[in-house]
């Protein structure tokens, strides 16, 4: 019996995909497993039980994946599972600032009276303009950016992107209908919106500064359906009292920007749709499982994707690694058991070596580099 701890509610179509093997318990110090959402377990201790933590979403900055690695704890994430659900939230964010739409909510709202004169009398004051034939800089061409992209398209607008890690080439060929180019300023100066759809990491937090607003077109609107820690929020309050962007559309809000004027503020809506939350959590639920009962790794953020497949009736060792150049060929060399089937590989200075066996296991040797050893039968 497995126990799988929960933080935060995890949609009950999720967790109805585990197996009678598996007990849901609010205990993370006895637990196999953890789903959760945006908690933050940086602070956290892990008891030595955990093999793995599946977050039912994507973004993963709440957990702590080096030390979960040292740990031999596999991280998880479900990147695509809320694409749709960001996607809609990002073209209604377009339609909120073109159309002055939350200005005029808070109007029309303290109306009283004869409200149909008000109303044919005031209206003017909220006059937009349509986004068809407007311009789209898609910062980030993953599975939100790209269906961004298309969705913009169909729309009616023109879509220009970029991405670090595709080619124009491949980006082209994912997304047709739009221009890619191979570097951001080539298309900041023609974009009327600017949606970001980049990681927050080390090497891009803070990136969205005065440099960026500098190639940006004057009076584009910028929206951040990303992360907060993306923008420098004293070079974009200077460029919102300047003009230079007219309007702040984003998911995530800190107390400087909060209230002022030109920010558009969602309280973090972008994956909260029942939709989203369910295939959030079930594909987190079938990761997690995967992972318990057959050694299988896919969508992890610390260690490498491996798989054998199903199993037959075998047993299986399953072996996280650090700082050992080729952990494959390491294991293979020093388990001392018959093979019959071998996967693994490295990610940054941490390996996963899943191997195959028909012995009997009672002990393995010590291998360096080995953080952890599982045997799974």
């Amino acid at each position: 019996m497995y126990n799988i701890a929960t933080l935060n509610k995890i949609s009950p179509v999720g967790l109805a995909h585990l197996t009678d093997l598996y007990t849901v318990t609010d205990d993370t110090s006895s637990a196999t497993g953890i789903l959760v959402r945006s908690q933050d377990m940086h602070e956290m201790e892990f008891g030595s039980s955990l093999l793995g933590i599946a977050r039912a979403g994507a973004g993963v900055n709440n957990i702590p994946l080096d030390r979960c690695a040292d740990q031999g704890i596999v991280v998880f994430n479900t990147p695509g599972a809320n694409a749709n659900a960001v996607k809609e939230l990002v073209l209604a964010g377009m339609l909120l600032a073109a159309r002055n739409i939350p200005s005029a909510l808070s109007w029309a709202a303290g109306l009283t009276g004869d409200i149909s004169k008000q109303v044919e009398k005031g209206k003017k004051q909220f006059a937009g303009t349509e986004i068809k034939g407007k311009t789209l800089a898609v910062y980030g061409l993953g599975a939100i950016g790209g269906m961004v992209a298309n969705a913009a398209c169909d729309l009616g607008m023109n879509v220009v992107g970029y991405d670090a890690f595709l080619t124009p080439k491949a980006a082209h060929a994912l997304y047709p209908c739009i221009k890619v180019v191979g570097d951001p300023k080539e298309m900041l100066a023609e974009a009327d919106y600017v949606t970001l759809h980049i990681p927050a990491n080390d090497a891009t937090k803070c990136s969205i500064n005065a440099d960026f607003f500098a190639m940006m077109k004057d009076g584009a609107v910028l929206l951040n359906y990303a992360r907060d820690k993306l923008i420098n929020d004293n070079d974009l309050e200077a460029a919102l009292e300047s003009g230079k962007i007219s309007q702040y559309v984003t998911d995530f809000i800190t107390d400087q920007l909060a209230g002022k004027k030109g920010v558009i503020f969602t309280p973090h809506l972008g994956a909260s749709t029942a939709e989203a939350e369910d295939n959030c959590a079930t594909i987190a639920v079938n990761e997690m499982m995967d992972f318990i009962e057959k050694g299988n790794v896919k969508n992890s953020v610390n260690f490498p994707a491996v798989s054998l497949g199903s199993t037959d009736g075998e047993t299986r060792i399953a072996i996280t690694t650090k700082g050992v150049d080729n952990p494959v060929d390491a294991i293979a060399k020093g388990l001392g058991v018959t093979i019959n089937a071998i996967a693994g590989g490295k990610k940054g200075d941490y390996g996963y070596v899943l191997v195959s066996t028909m012995d009997e296991i009672t002990s393995l040797p010590a291998i360096d580099g080995v953080t952890r050893c599982r045997v799974i039968k």
